[in-house]
């Protein structure tokens, strides 16, 4: 019985001591081939290509160490600030919350009683009509909200309470020109729709060319019925220097007084970027 068990293993063991010598075989193959391509690198062409490579990626790091001003940091926040943001509410910020909404406040104001809108209306022909004031002042909400956001948690929320001072303000201005509540309600959906197309319009305007930031202008503050190029080439350069000059703001006066100083439309010399003076505040923050 064990002599015909051993008989009928033979054939079995053979084939695995074959197939372990084809891999053995195989093997020698790919290391051969493996000592070939190695000897190859070590050739001229190739230690050639090698510095090359090591030259652009040491050209490529000093590219990247000319930038002088580092990275903003993501706020470190608690794992409760965390699961209490995640429910929809805001947990503790860098200043106290009712100070920030009175700067929010401000900030607003200065956007809509620091600004000539006759100058709009009449350098981009646009009509004097409420929503020609709405596209006007949510160009320079907008502005407010990309500086806002740079100044992190505390900043973030400031920018609701912007973009809720907006909406107040535009719906009583409606009812002081004695629009009905069903037409209000209406132009309310419609300005909503607007705004928020407008805001990613102008960031991928701002974040590219001024070809596209112009085709963002002529279609939100234009309204598409601009024909004069020198009309968008003007807010082209408004915007782009009004952008540099906000960003020389201190961040923290703004979250505490919310102070913006526009520059106007029209500068003999635009490209001059003056810094306002740092505007003053009690200890209250007020």
């Amino acid at each position: 019985m064990w002599a015909t068990w051993l008989a009928s293993r033979r054939p079995l063991q053979s084939a695995v001591r074959r197939v372990g010598t084809v891999r053995r075989v195989r093997t020698d193959l790919f290391n051969h081939k493996v000592s070939q391509q190695v000897s190859a690198i070590s050739s001229p062409c190739a230690v050639h290509l090698t510095t090359t490579c090591q030259r652009t990626l040491h050209l490529g790091t000093q590219v990247h160490n000319v930038k002088e001003t580092p990275a903003p940091t993501e706020e470190e926040v608690g794992g409760f600030t965390k699961l209490i943001e995640a429910m929809g509410f805001t947990g503790p910020l860098k200043y106290n919350k009712w100070k920030i909404k009175i700067a929010a406040l401000r900030m607003y104001t200065c956007c809509v009683e620091r600004i000539s809108y006759d100058d709009f209306f009449n350098r981009c022909s646009l009509p004097d009509t409420l929503n020609s004031w709405f596209l006007v002042a949510q160009l320079h909400v907008w502005m407010c909200l990309v500086r806002m956001r740079q100044e992190g948690r505390a900043g973030k929320y400031m920018c609701r309470y912007i973009v809720h001072s907006m909406w107040e303000d535009v719906e009583q201005r409606s009812k002081i020109m004695g629009i009905d509540a069903i037409h209000r309600k209406e132009a309310l959906k419609a300005m909503t729709e607007t705004f928020y197309a407008a805001l990613f319009g102008y960031d991928e305007g701002i974040l590219s060319g001024d070809g596209i930031l112009a085709a963002a202008l002529w279609r939100n503050l234009f309204n598409c019925q601009c024909d004069d190029p020198a009309q968008l080439e003007l807010m082209v350069e408004y915007v782009r220097k009004q952008m540099q000059f906000i960003d020389t703001l201190d961040g923290e006066d703004l979250l505490l007084t919310g102070e913006v100083k526009w520059r106007p439309l029209l500068e003999e010399n635009a490209q001059s970027i003056l810094k306002v003076a740092t505007p003053t505040y009690n200890d209250a923050g007020l």
